[in-house]
């Protein structure tokens, strides 16, 4: 699309798609990035193989592998999402942020309502559905329970230095804990990415993937391996990083359904659940980003308002409402202490919790940040940054008191103990179980994990379809096709070789060689700016 306004464009022959591969597969037409296509496709599937061949060998190494990267890097991780905060809030203050995406007569594709529905279904739906309840409550019970040291280690997984006995005080730093997991540092992660890729494919005239937001940095040669590699990182990430979230959607469901209609759960009623969710996520590919992704998103969106506000309204409604503002409080305050990488005694909550979430969310940033890059055409930098950092984190905070404060009261003031009992994917329902009208919520429940379960895997084919149609957005229809099926297809083979502990240690694994890629992406990023014609 050609820029409105002024722009100033990078002067380079590369023409998208000229290193691509155009083949006819019967009635099917394909046009893929020769290399990236390739070289991604047979990691992944040799990775498939290997996990089903030596399913008893690899679900230990799994856990080792993730345990070892998250108690060996977890500083890295940390000091990797405080960079990425401070960049954001770099450019919503300096002169920098008055830079418009598409040129400086460029206007929006979508309306405000549209573009919040897409940012928030595509960014971390699944997650708030299965951590809503669980995250606060496990954050609380180990803040209430104290610290315990073994051999000069804490063995506790409480958040700082806890909170023993004190409920009021547990209540905080359990919410302050969660918020930090779901507030400025993950949507940090996904705008620095998205808005390095809206901006040179937009602005510079490159094509929509990830080696060009490296070109100030690496120039032509981003056209030749160093962008390969870039291309096929991002690749892997995003697929292994996509079906970690869909394992913890199939769990999620399946418990869910378990609750209300007793079908039994399991690997083979999870593995069922991914094949349907996925057929219905090849509808939305075939429907196109319009029809299909937009529409789902807005859908979705408008049922989590509904059993938002539901349990603010069933819950306890005044403490929901004044726990809003406190939380937010307890969260500022505690900020420095929760981002600080060193020094810290907390161990098994920077290990177990934030190393593993940032490197997750780190794995699912190409396909978010690329997806939020697609519709924010139009937009200044400033009001980009803005709305996707303050706008969806201020959501996610409202969206964990709503749900997380409503079990912490009914645990600490109703003395009721099945939230708590439950296992973690069943804790939503329990929650609700407490509350009028639990099946019918219950179901709402089920219908949001398994909606934000499509929008996620449709949005994400389309991400991994374009890096490995060398930037193309209008590639072959049956390519988007195969990702989709490819994501579910490796979803399975993890779930059937190890679970959910496979699953977060290729999360783990992909999230790390990417976090480096993201770090250096954001100095090209501020480059590319700086050059830029401003409001």
């Amino acid at each position: 699309m050609k820029p409105d306004g002024e722009v100033n464009p990078i002067d380079t022959d590369y023409q998208v798609g000229q290193d691509n591969i155009a083949l006819k597969i019967g009635p099917f037409g394909l046009d893929i990035h020769n290399r990236v296509f390739l070289i991604s496709g047979l990691f992944i599937t040799l990775f498939v193989f290997v996990t089903l061949a030596f399913q008893e060998d690899v679900a230990p190494m799994f856990g080792e592998m993730r345990g070892w990267l998250t108690s060996n890097l977890d500083w890295f991780f940390l000091s990797a999402g405080d960079i990425f905060v401070a960049v954001c809030l770099f450019l919503i203050v300096s002169p920098l942020g008055k830079v418009r995406l598409g040129g400086t007569e460029a206007t929006p594709d979508y309306t405000y309502a549209g573009w919040f529905s897409m940012l928030f279904a595509a960014g971390m739906g699944i997650g708030l559905m299965f951590y809503g309840v669980s995250e606060p409550l496990s954050h609380y019970a180990s803040s209430f329970g104290g610290t315990a040291v073994e051999n000069g280690v804490r063995t506790d997984w409480a958040p700082l230095g806890a909170a023993a006995g004190n409920a009021e005080e547990a209540r905080k730093l359990g919410m302050a804990a969660t918020i930090y997991h779901w507030g400025l540092h993950p949507w940090a992660i996904y705008a620095v990415l998205a808005l390095g890729l809206a901006l040179f494919s937009f602005n510079k005239g490159l094509p929509l993937t990830m080696r060009s937001v490296f070109y100030p940095l690496f120039g032509e040669r981003v056209w030749g391996w160093v962008g390969h590699v870039i291309d096929i990182l991002a690749v892997v990430a995003t697929l292994f990083g996509l079906a970690t979230s869909l394992g913890f959607g199939a769990s999620q469901a399946a418990s869910g359904l378990n609750f209300l209609f007793g079908t039994p759960l399991g690997t083979t009623t999870e593995i069922i659940l991914v094949v349907l969710i996925t057929m219905l996520a090849l509808v939305s590919v075939v429907a196109g980003l319009d029809a299909g992704v937009k529409r789902l998103s807005e859908i979705n969106m408008m049922l989590a308002i509904l059993l938002l506000l539901f349990v603010i309204v069933a819950g306890p409604t005044i403490a929901i409402m004044t726990g809003f503002f406190s939380n937010l409080g307890a969260y500022l305050e505690n900020l420095p202490a929760l981002a600080m990488p060193f020094g810290r005694e907390d161990v098994n909550f920077t290990q177990g919790w934030t190393a593993f979430y940032w490197a997750w969310w780190i794995s699912w940033s190409p396909f978010v940040g690329m997806f939020i890059a697609r519709v924010s055409r139009g937009r200044t930098v400033r009001e980009f940054i803005i709305c996707v950092l303050l706008i969806p984190s201020a959501a996610c905070v409202l969206w964990m008191t709503a749900f997380g404060g409503t079990a912490i009261d009914q645990v600490v003031n109703d003395g009721y103990t099945a939230v708590t009992e439950a296992a973690l994917p069943l804790q939503l329902f329990a929650m609700l179980d407490a509350l009028p009208f639990a099946q019918i919520t219950s179901f709402i429940g089920i219908v949001l994990v398994v909606v934000f379960f499509v929008t996620s895997s449709d949005s994400g084919s389309l991400v991994i379809d374009t890096i490995s149609a060398g930037g193309k957005v209008d590639a072959p229809v049956p390519q988007r096709v195969f990702w989709c099926t490819f994501e579910g297809l490796v979803a399975i083979v993890l779930l059937m070789g190890g679970g959910l502990v496979a699953l977060q240690a290729m999360a783990v694994s992909t999230g790390f060689p990417f976090t480096i890629v993201l770090l250096v992406s954001c100095v090209s990023l501020i480059k590319g700016l700086m050059s830029e014609p401003r409001d």
